[in-house]
C-alpha cells in the first residue's frame, strides 16, 4: 500500500482525478481519504462526495448493504468529515437509519431510498418516522424504490398512503420517482380513496399507476406545475373515466406513457389525453394496441400527434397494434407502411408486419436505435437490427423457428439474459444424427449473458435446439423453466450425451410434472430442481 501510494503521489492532479473518476467512490473514500494532505484534499472533491450510493450492486442488479467494517468507518469517520459536501445519498432499506443518524447534512437536497418493502416504507413517511431529523424544506429530489409488499392488510391502501405523505412531509420536492424495482409490484391506484394530494412545486414525476383514471387524477390540476411525466400504467380499459378535452395541458413538456397490457381505446382515451399536451418537446410511447380497420402508421401518428404538437423536437415510440378481424386484402402492405414514414424527422423508424387469419396480423413500428429493455412477439420476420439495451426478449411464430434463426437472435441480442419462447411447429431442418462429425457446419449459437430460459410451451425441437451443446453453447448459471415429460423425451430418459453438457451447466430448474427419481437428479448434479 505505501509502494501504491507513493507512486500515487508522483502523479499530476489531472491524472489522478481521472483514474479516480472509473473507481467507485465509496471505496475510494474508505482507501484514501485521510492518508496525507494532498490526496485527502483530492477524494473531498464534489466529484467524488456530493453524490455517493451507500449500497452494494450484483451483476444481476440486486441491491444489498455494504459490508459492516465499510458501514462502520464511514458512520464513525469519513461521513462526519465530508458531510459539508454531501448533496445526494442513495441508501438501502437496512441501512437508510444508521447512514442518516451518523452526522447533519446541512446540504443535503436528494434521497434515493431503494430495497423498500412497505412495511418499511410506511414507518420511514409516517407520524413517527426515523426520517424526521432531516430538514425536510430542503429536499427536492426523492427515489422511492419498492421491491416487495408484505403485511397490505395492517391497511387498505399503504402506497396511497406513502404517496400522499411524501407530498406532505416534503412540500418543496420537485423531482419524485415512485416507482418498484420488480415487475410483480402491485401498482399505485387511486380508485378507492380521494387523497389529498397537492403540490404546487413539483416538476417531474415518474410513477407505476393501476389503470388510466389514476393517471386523469394526477395530471386534474393537483400538480399544475409539472413539466415531466412518466408513467407506465398497468391498462387501459373502456371502463376508465373518459378525458374532458377541453382541460389543457400546457406546462407539461415531456411525456413518457408505456402499457405492457392491450388496449382498445386508443382513439377513445389516448389519442385525446395526449392531445391536451400542445407544448410538448419530448414524446414517448410505448403501446399495444387492438384496432378495428388498419394498422397505426405514420400517417396516422403525423394526422393525430404530430400536427397538433408544433413545439414538438423528440419523438419515440414503440407501437404494437393487432387487427383481430381482417380481410387481409384490404391490409396496409409492409412497404406502404413503411413508407408513411418517409421525411419522419425524428428518428428512424423500424417496421414489420405479420399477416395472419387466425391469431389477428400485426403490426410493429418503433424509432431506432431502440432503447427499452425487452422485445417481445419476434417472429421470423424479424428484421434484425443490432438492440444493445435489450435484456428480456420472447419468440413466437405459426411457422418454424430455424437454426438460423436463433443465430440472427444471438447477433442482434448481444446482452439477452431472459429468453421466454412459444411455437408448436417442429424444425424443418433439424440435426438428425448424434454424430458430431455430420454436424460439423452447423454454427454454435452463444448467449453469453442468458440466466433465464422458458421453454414450457414449444415443440420438442426447441428444448433440443437449446439443449444440445454441438446447437447452443449455454453460459453457466441459467435457470430453466419446463416440463418433466417434455425433458425426459428430449434427454432420452436422461441418458442422452449430447444434451447432458449444457443440462450440467443450469442453476436451477422448474420441473412441471411428476417427482424427480435419482437418475434425474445425476444427470443434473448441479442444478436445483423444483418440481411444481
Amino acid at each position: 500500500m505505501e509502494h501504491l501510494l507513493v507512486e500515487l503521489n508522483d502523479l499530476p492532479d489531472e491524472i489522478l482525478l481521472m483514474i479516480f473518476k472509473k473507481l467507485n467512490n465509496v471505496s475510494l473514500l474508505c482507501s484514501l481519504i485521510s492518508v496525507n494532505r494532498r490526496l485527502n484534499t483530492i477524494v473531498r472533491d464534489p466529484i467524488f462526495t456530493c453524490h455517493l450510493k451507500l449500497m452494494r450492486h450484483s451483476p444481476n442488479d440486486s441491491i444489498g448493504p455494504l459490508p459492516d467494517t465499510t458501514l462502520d468507518r464511514l458512520c464513525s469517520e469519513i461521513l462526519p468529515e465530508i458531510r459539508n459536501q454531501i448533496q445526494r445519498l442513495d441508501l438501502e432499506s437496512s441501512s437508510i437509519e444508521r447512514i442518516l443518524l451518523a452526522t447533519n447534512y446541512p446540504n443535503l437536497y436528494g434521497l434515493g431510498l431503494f430495497n423498500l418493502d412497505t412495511e418499511t416504507a410506511l414507518s420511514l413517511f409516517g407520524d413517527q418516522s426515523s426520517l424526521m431529523h432531516i430538514n425536510k424544506n430542503q429536499i427536492s429530489f426523492l427515489i422511492i424504490n419498492i421491491t416487495e409488499i408484505i403485511n397490505e392488510r395492517s391497511m387498505e391502501h399503504p402506497k396511497t398512503f406513502v404517496f400522499t405523505q411524501i407530498f406532505i412531509q416534503y412540500p418543496n420536492l420537485q423531482y419524485l420517482n415512485f416507482g418498484p424495482s420488480s415487475t410483480l409490484y402491485r401498482h399505485l391506484s387511486f380508485s378507492n380513496s380521494s387523497p389529498i394530494c397537492i403540490s404546487s412545486n413539483l416538476l417531474e414525476l415518474h410513477v407505476s399507476l393501476s389503470n388510466f383514471t389514476d393517471c386523469l387524477y394526477i395530471l386534474d390540476g393537483r400538480f399544475n406545475q409539472l413539466r415531466i411525466f412518466h408513467v407506465n400504467i398497468s391498462s387501459i380499459y373502456a371502463a376508465d373515466k373518459k378525458v374532458a378535452k377541453e382541460e389543457k395541458l400546457l406546462n407539461l413538456k415531456c411525456f413518457s406513457l408505456h402499457c405492457d397490457e392491450f388496449t382498445n381505446v386508443y382513439n377513445e382515451f389516448i389519442l385525446p389525453l395526449v392531445c391536451r399536451m400542445s407544448n410538448l418537446e419530448n414524446l414517448d410511447l410505448n403501446l399495444l394496441l387492438h384496432v378495428k380497420e388498419k394498422f397505426i402508421d405514420g400517417n396516422d401518428l403525423k394526422k393525430n400527434l404530430i400536427n397538433h404538437m408544433t413545439r414538438l423536437e423528440k419523438f419515440t415510440f414503440n407501437i404494437y397494434s393487432i387487427l383481430l378481424d381482417c380481410n387481409q386484402i384490404d391490409l396496409q402492405p409492409l412497404e406502404y407502411i413503411q413508407n408513411t414514414f418517409n421525411n419522419f424527422k425524428y428518428n428512424q423508424i423500424i417496421c414489420s408486419v405479420d399477416y395472419c387469419e387466425t391469431r389477428g396480423s400485426r403490426c410493429r413500428i418503433y424509432s431506432y436505435p431502440y432503447k427499452l429493455k425487452f422485445y417481445n412477439d419476434i417472429t421470423n420476420n424479424f428484421s434484425g437490427e443490432l438492440f444493445t439495451y435489450v435484456r428480456r426478449i420472447s419468440l413466437s411464430d405459426k411457422n418454424p423457428f430455424e437454426h438460423e434463426f436463433f443465430l440472427r437472435i444471438e447477433k442482434s441480442f448481444p446482452f439477452v439474459e431472459k429468453i421466454s419462447m412459444r411455437n408448436f411447429q417442429p424444425q424443418n431442418n433439424k440435426l438428425c444424427t448424434e454424430s458430431n462429425d455430420d454436424n460439423q457446419h452447423w454454427s454454435i449459437v452463444k448467449y453469453s449473458h442468458l440466466t433465464n430460459l422458458t421453454l414450457n410451451t414449444v415443440h420438442d425441437d426447441y428444448v433440443e435446439q437449446f439443449l444440445d451443446n454441438r446447437k447452443v453453447c449455454l453460459p453457466n448459471n441459467v435457470h430453466l423453466d419446463i416440463g418433466y415429460e417434455q425433458l425426459k423425451r428430449v434427454t432420452n430418459n436422461f441418458t442422452r450425451n449430447i444434451t447432458q453438457i449444457n443440462c450440467r451447466k443450469l442453476k436451477s430448474m422448474c420441473l412441471y410434472g411428476d417427482e424427480i427419481s435419482q437418475h434425474v437428479k445425476d444427470y443434473f448434479p448441479h442444478t436445483e430442481i423444483i418440481c411444481l
